[in-house]
């Protein structure tokens, strides 16, 4: 094997025009999910391309040929790369996002090497696994037949079961799946139109070359955090005390901010009259929102939280304040990254939910969980929760989906994706409100929302 690796370092040249747009779409897709502040590790470098093009600081490849090695650093000086064993990786430092490129089918071991890389992580650390599809094993040996495709040793054709299987055993879990690529090589136009439309779609999604796996370390222990609950109220005035009465104690600290948003009763002067009176027993801060929409008010509270925790309740408490204490539980033990609150799957009380809402939240269910590559049941439960480093850096990219999402729950879910965090959903039993009325018209906003998935989905499937 080894000898074969060194042979391909000498006739990379050859090669390179040739797998130039195959690694061009592994690279966009990898850098669509990194940033430029990560620390990045890629196992099975080979010549340095794929390192060398995608984002991050203090960027080290490795590779167990002394030429392919040779070959990376002739062709990028500026970047690490040192010969290493992967089944043997020795490191005294954490990486944040570690890279598997085609490697998984040439090693002898794949367990050990992800036991290797497991020892290389962190809490936060993402993995990133690309390798060939077994669909695809007949055509790549016609390919090296005809000499398309360099020759390459006998390898395993690992299913997505297989490889799930192994990182698991290893400490890891999976948290997104994709497939891409229905055309390896650049066909003017039709290349285009195979990969970039028709290859996104279900069914044609089966066929395609390259599939992708994330995973992340199974956590092992629960952390204590601090949290802050924004709610966001326009004419609740009638359910701002029960907020407050009916929230249990919970974590490190809780912080309440309560984001007035326009309105017509008195919610604005009961906000004010229910910080004073808890005052003694209750962190609470007040501000009212300069723009319009709850997303608006959403970020308004977010900027002046001071939490590690960042929560969203409902003023209309159709969410049961009393369920809170559950998504902390599930965010601060590490279960996942983002917590979706949802809504469709306990039986709801009789006027919780109007039908044709029901049937839009489940329709946006299914779209969803296929824009996102993650099971996301309810899209718009009121109440999601994320850590504020992870916000301070979906802020930060906000500018690649827009804002134009008035109710935030997309930009959250868009932005959580973007950030590539494992979001899970939590069931909570919806109730149904005491007191006002929605402030959610069926017909406008379904439309709202339609747009901004169509929008979406250019920027997640289609690019």
């Amino acid at each position: 094997m080894k000898e074969y690796f060194d042979k391909l370092a000498v006739d990379r040249i050859k090669y390179r025009r040739r797998r130039k747009y195959y690694w061009k779409s592994i690279t966009k897709y990898i850098n669509y999910f990194l940033t430029n502040d990560k620390s990045v590790l890629e196992i099975g470098c080979g010549t340095g391309e794929l390192i060398a093009e995608i984002k991050g600081k203090n960027k080290v490849g490795i590779d167990f040929s002394d030429k392919m090695i040779e070959n990376a650093k002739n062709q990028f000086p500026d970047l690490d790369f040192r010969v290493m064993e992967a089944e043997n990786l020795q490191f005294d430092q954490k990486f944040d996002v570690i890279v598997l490129s085609n490697l998984v089918g040439y090693l002898k071991d794949v367990q050990q090497v992800f036991e290797q890389v497991h020892k290389l992580s962190h809490s936060s650390t993402k993995i990133i696994i690309t390798y060939y599809s077994y669909f695809w094993e007949p055509i790549i040996k016609i390919a090296e037949l005809f000499r398309i495709k360099k020759k390459t040793p006998r390898q395993n054709w690992l299913s997505n079961l297989d490889i799930e299987n192994l990182l698991n055993l290893a400490g890891f879990e999976v948290f997104r799946r994709n497939k891409r690529m229905l055309l390896p090589i650049n066909i003017p136009i039709i290349s285009f139109l195979f990969n970039r439309f028709l290859g996104a779609l279900p069914f044609f999604n089966l066929f395609t070359l390259n599939q992708f796996l994330f995973a992340r370390k199974i956590p092992s222990k629960k952390e204590e955090y601090s949290t802050s609950i924004v709610i966001p109220a326009r004419n609740e005035s009638g359910n701002i005390e029960n907020a407050i009465k009916r929230l249990p104690k919970f974590g490190k600290h809780v912080e309440i901010i309560y984001v007035e948003g326009n309105s017509t009763d008195d919610t604005w002067e009961t906000i004010q009259r229910i910080q004073q009176k808890y005052k003694d027993t209750h962190d609470i801060k007040i501000t009212q929102q300069d723009g319009k929409g709850k997303g608006d008010a959403v970020r308004k509270g977010y900027s002046i939280a001071t939490g590690d925790i960042l929560m969203i309740l409902d003023a209309d408490l159709t969410v049961p304040p009393e369920d809170i204490p559950k998504f902390y539980d599930a965010i601060a033990s590490g279960k996942g990254e983002f917590i979706n609150g949802c809504r469709l799957v306990y039986p709801m009380e009789k006027d919780a939910m109007r039908f044709l809402n029901t049937i839009g939240n489940k329709f946006f269910s299914l779209l969803f969980s296929w824009l996102l590559e993650q099971p996301i049941k309810d899209t718009l439960c009121g109440t999601k929760v994320m850590f504020r480093t992870d916000y301070i850096r979906l802020q930060e990219n906000r500018k690649f989906f827009g804002e134009f999402d008035p109710f935030g729950d997309f930009d959250l879910l868009f932005g959580a994706y973007k950030l590539n965090l494992k979001i899970i959903d939590l069931p909570i039993r919806y109730r149904e409100r005491i007191y006002g009325d929605t402030n959610i018209s069926r017909f406008k906003h379904g439309f709202i929302l339609l747009r901004m998935c169509w929008y979406a989905a250019g920027k997640i499937k289609f690019w």
